[in-house]
């Protein structure tokens, strides 16, 4: 029987089943306003939870960049579901590579 010299390094599982999940619908926000941004979030998410139980959507906000003023749509979108649309959602992640968020329904 060999032993391992040495301290033990830790193992980290990067798998995500939410991040990894198929996406049944996808709402891209790039050039909506703040203003606009909240009803159409709602209706999408509406439409989702009707049509399948336990769907996956993916809500793009981007990452802000082209915005003058800085990022407005991810802080909203986070906002709006953490807050108002909570009832709505089952899990959400941050798709911080995509400027996204991925959404479980209920």
């Amino acid at each position: 029987m060999s032993r391992r010299k040495g301290p033990r390094q830790p193992v980290f599982d990067s798998r995500d089943s939410l991040l990894d999940a198929s996406v049944d619908g996808e709402l891209d926000l790039h050039g909506s306003t703040a203003a606009e941004a909240p009803s159409a979030l709602r209706r999408f998410l509406q439409t989702w939870q009707r049509r399948k139980d336990g769907a996956v959507v993916q809500i793009i906000t981007g990452k802000g960049k082209g915005s003058a003023d800085g990022p407005v749509l991810r802080g909203l979108v986070k906002s709006l579901l953490h807050g108002e649309l909570r009832a709505m959602v089952g899990e959400l992640r941050l798709d911080d590579g995509d400027g996204a968020y991925r959404v479980r329904l209920r």
